[in-house]
C-alpha cells in the first residue's frame, strides 16, 4: 500500500464529539482514489462506482495528521478496484480501511465503457 496524501485534522473536520468527521474522511478518500484511477487509467472520465463496507477503526482528533493509502486489486474491462487505508502519520494506527473502490470508465452520456488497459499497460 501506498500512503498519497495527508491531511491536517482542522476545527472544521470535526463532528459533535470532537473527533474527524467521518463524511469529511470519506470525501478526502473518494476525492484521492478518483485521481488516482485516473491516473491508472489515463483518462479523466471515471466516475465512483462502488465503495464496500467502511471500517471505522479508530478515530482521529484536531491536531492528528493522517495519510490515506491506496493498493490497486484489480482491473476490470470497464473498472478498477482499490484497497484504501487510513491511518495516523505519527502513530501509524488505522482510522478507517476499506477493503474495495471500485471506479468505472465512462462516455459523455456516463455509460460504461471499456478503457483498453490491462495488468501490463496500467501506468
Amino acid at each position: 500500500m501506498k500512503f498519497y496524501t495527508r491531511k491536517l485534522i482542522k476545527p472544521g473536520d470535526l463532528n459533535a464529539r470532537n473527533s474527524l468527521f467521518g463524511g469529511a474522511l470519506l470525501k478526502w478518500i473518494d476525492e484521492e482514489a478518483g485521481i488516482y484511477a485516473m491516473t491508472k487509467l489515463d483518462t479523466q472520465s471515471v466516475v465512483t462506482k462502488y465503495i464496500s463496507e467502511i471500517d471505522f477503526v479508530s478515530s482521529a482528533k484536531q491536531g492528528d495528521v493522517i495519510e490515506i493509502g491506496l493498493a490497486f486489486l484489480k482491473i476490470g474491462r470497464t473498472s478498477i478496484t482499490f484497497k484504501c487505508e487510513v491511518r495516523n502519520i505519527f502513530t501509524k494506527k488505522t482510522i478507517i480501511s476499506i477493503d474495495n473502490i471500485v471506479f468505472v470508465n465512462v462516455n459523455s452520456e456516463e455509460k460504461p465503457i471499456p478503457h483498453n488497459k490491462t495488468l501490463e499497460n496500467l501506468t
